[in-house]
């Protein structure tokens, strides 16, 4: 696996200082987990998953979920399982005939409950090795719901381990979206109660996902196309706290809400990209297709998801999936502000390479850390190229 892998050589050399680093199931959880990116959804009762999988891994999407949750209805769930079981299969045997140890991206199921997680393990057997691991909804400890379903996790992987030692550990990645977590009087118990079971099963998490669906729906909301989630006020008033309670440094990865937006529709709002780039770059067409499939928004709430802490996003259109990615490239400049600051822990400070500001050593630790992981993982854009650029590259 490797991000942008679609690109030419020559796009490649020409758009990246540092092209992104190669990814396997073997690569750093941390790693792995910052290169997640634009995490697309699928309902567990679409018919050609397995053509699905294979085409938008082609097209760059590093993650995927099967969903068996909300996406489908009470009464398909039987079906859903039943189809879920049949994929596993279907791509263990395409692995096998390929020659292939795992799939062309991190492939995840999101289950309903421990025993449901439990019972597709025990029919899938040895083609639950194709999964890189589990989505657990409405993940909270306070009523030990959390723990069950790490418990179940740990039970899954004992038996994938028995009918194959060489089998790679499962890995679970929590929704935050239980009511408990969301409401003001509850929230700070529930997230100390969420920290501590995630810090005592440490090495069975990949990343922390926000339900911010579930947020909205909590206070009968919903947001617009021409608003992030910033905007509404109390969702994003727990999304501070959840970064603040799990995503210190040391803390845990945490991924960006869903964009449940794509195709057009009626404008309230005025644009939200500026035109210059676009025109120095010479595609104002692109500018305009963004505008007109209403993808200003989604840009928007990228950039807002990063200055505050988050990495990756929960998408429910391929269209989604190039903007995250190519938002996600480290800029030329912050790479080289990164290795600037990066070991210098002794303290002090410095005009920054491009010499447009200050680098203080110390404070600004975590952040290059935290910068030198992305730029493995999504690379080090080229001196002169842009996101505008990027984007081109990867919409085509």
């Amino acid at each position: 696996m490797r991000h942008f892998s679609y690109f030419s050589e020559a796009d490649t050399a020409r758009l990246f200082h540092l092209p992104p680093q190669p990814l396997s199931a073997a690569s750093p959880a941390g790693l792995l987990a910052t290169a997640l990116g634009a995490t697309l959804y699928s309902p567990g009762t679409r018919p050609e998953l397995v053509k699905d999988i294979a085409k938008q891994a082609a097209r760059g999407a590093m993650s995927m979920v099967i969903c068996l949750e909300d996406s489908i209805a009470d009464e398909d769930v039987p079906a859903a399982e039943d189809n879920v079981v049949a994929v596993l299969a279907e791509l263990a045997a395409d692995r096998r005939e390929s020659g292939r140890t795992e799939e062309p991206l991190m492939l995840f199921l999101r289950i309903r409950t421990p025993e449901q997680l439990l019972r597709i393990s025990a029919r899938a057997g040895t083609s639950l090795a194709g999964l890189t691991g589990f989505v657990l909804p409405k993940f909270e400890n306070t009523t030990g719901a959390a723990q069950r379903f790490l418990d179940a996790l740990h039970e899954a992987n004992q038996g994938l381990q028995r009918l194959d030692p060489q089998a790679r550990r499962l890995l679970a990645m929590p929704i935050l979206e239980s009511p408990l977590m969301i409401h003001a009087e509850s929230r700070t118990a529930t997230l100390t109660g969420i920290y501590k079971v995630l810090q005592a099963n440490r090495d069975d998490i990949l990343s922390v996902r926000i339900g911010a669906t579930d947020m909205s729906s909590a206070f009968g909301l919903r947001r617009s196309r021409d608003l992030t989630i910033y905007d509404v006020k109390v969702v994003s008033a727990v999304i501070g706290d959840i970064v603040n309670a799990l995503g210190r440094p040391g803390g845990f990865v945490i991924s960006g809400p869903v964009w449940e937006h794509y195709g057009s529709g009626e404008r309230l709002l005025r644009p939200l990209l500026r035109s210059t780039p676009f025109v120095d770059a010479d595609e104002v067409q692109l500018r305009q297709r963004l505008l007109t499939e209403h993808l200003d928004g989604l840009i928007r709430e990228i950039e807002l998801d990063q200055a505050n802490g988050l990495l990756g996003k929960t998408v429910i259109h391929p269209s989604h999936v190039p903007l995250v990615h190519a938002m996600s490239v480290i800029s030329h400049e912050s790479y080289v502000d990164a290795l600037h600051i990066s070991g210098q822990a002794a303290g002090g400070a410095a005009a920054s390479p491009y010499r447009n500001k200050m680098n203080e050593m110390k404070p600004h630790q975590a952040w290059a850390a935290s910068t030198l992981v992305r730029a493995a993982a999504y690379g080090v854009a080229a001196p002169d190229i842009t996101y505008v650029d990027l984007l081109e590259a990867s919409m085509n």
